[in-house]
């Protein structure tokens, strides 16, 4: 079959579907199969006015008048010219000429069609195909490698979180590099293919991807500087949380109320960025409190102290301090400065909170009163003030 009469076939066969769809009559689609077909037969006009007399001449050899309204022609000829027929009741009928398609001709036609030539090579889909599969194979593979290599990593005592995650992205990249290489070696393209490519890489990463390529380095620089750390306590903005993943693009931050944060990694570095864990885990925290005017100063240091080193959380090291801050406008302000071993943000707040409740009650034990705002008005005049007591009529 030749090159012609395939285009013809298609041709044909797409308008009659396309038409079957849209709900077009038959002999609307008949018509325009047909004007197609005279498309693709006659030759092209090359001689100018000197090739009127030939195409004129061959038009009867080359695009015979179909029978109007024939509904079949003959099955040989089907096969070569690529005709579609139409049933007599005017439907569509394709199914003679489904059967005189060859699929499997077709299949080999695209899996072998030449994309682009390079190098003396010849890069066809099938090699395409092939180099896709193997390298979506490939990477899911390397990503199961490394997640188990971090499993792994991670039950050494000498190797912690960080580390063990920083080592299996290394493998991780390695691994996909390799796949790559292998990809393309199976399939059959040549590397030289990225030396005509490379111009068109370079624009996109330049222009396309930048913000991507941009957060990919800043994790790296994360995991080998470790300016934070799988674990650590930071504020970011106005978000406070734990570092649960770094990943390629953005990381991961869980705050205390459960709600994932995603932070693009570039930020980390760009930014002010609080890490309250950044060399340990020890985190000062500190309770305030206003006594009434007129306590015992000495008495309510004491308490405050007593209540500090009751609680188990609170380090002895360092000591924790009571501060007299000033004289309040409604109460004398006391503080307390500890410090305490957190691994999650509301440990700190839970620790704070049984302070005070503790402080709250030996000050009730000891009779000292915790201050409340309240104002005390004075009037100063030259003579008494009068005060009348009025009885407010019956009637109203």
């Amino acid at each position: 079959m030749t090159q012609k009469t395939r285009t013809r076939r298609w041709c044909t066969l797409l308008v009659c579907v396309a038409c079957a769809f849209v709900g077009v009559p038959p002999t609307s689609a008949q018509s325009v199969t047909d004007l197609i077909q005279d498309t693709v037969s006659t030759p092209r006009d090359t001689g100018g006015a000197d090739a009127a007399p030939n195409n004129a001449g061959t038009d009867t050899e080359t695009n015979p008048a179909r029978p109007p309204s024939s509904g079949s022609t003959d099955a040989g000829d089907a096969g070569e010219s690529g005709d579609f027929s139409f049933a007599p009741d005017g439907d569509l009928d394709l199914s003679e000429d489904l059967k005189n398609l060859n699929f499997g001709k077709l299949a080999a036609d695209i899996w072998h069609f030449r994309v682009f030539t390079t190098g003396g090579e010849t890069i066809t889909v099938g090699k395409i195909v092939i180099a896709i599969l193997v390298l979506l194979v490939g990477l899911w593979i390397a990503k199961r490698l490394a997640r188990i290599a971090r499993g792994r990593l991670g039950k050494v005592k000498r190797i912690d979180l960080n580390a063990a995650a920083l080592l299996s992205r290394l493998l991780y990249y390695l691994l996909a590099v390799v796949v790559a290489f292998v990809a393309l070696d199976i399939a059959g393209i040549p590397l030289t293919i990225f030396t005509v490519l490379g111009g068109a890489v370079a624009i996109g990463i330049g222009f396309g991807i930048q913000t991507l390529f941009n957060n990919l380095i800043s994790s790296l620089i994360i995991m080998v500087e470790r300016p934070i750390r799988l674990g650590d306590i930071v504020i970011v903005d106005e978000h406070e949380g734990k570092i649960e993943e770094i990943g390629n693009r953005c990381t991961r931050l869980r705050r205390s109320d459960g709600i994932d944060v995603l932070i693009p990694n570039s930020y980390f570095l760009e930014q002010p960025v609080t890490n309250w864990t950044l060399l340990d885990n020890d985190v000062r925290g500190k309770v305030a409190v206003g006594v009434a005017y007129g306590s015992d100063t000495e008495l309510v240091r004491k308490l405050i102290m007593e209540a500090t080193k009751e609680h188990k959380r609170i380090k002895d090291t360092p000591e924790p301090v009571v501060l007299f801050l000033e004289f309040g406008d409604n109460a004398l302000h006391f503080e307390v400065w500890f410090w305490v071993t957190v691994f999650r943000p509301i440990e700190l707040r839970t620790v704070e909170s049984d302070l005070r409740f503790r402080i709250d009650a030996l000050c009730r034990e000891h009779e000292v009163v915790i201050a409340f705002p309240q104002r005390d008005v004075h009037l100063d005049t030259m003579s008494p003030l009068e005060v009348r007591v009025v009885e407010k009529p019956a009637n109203d």
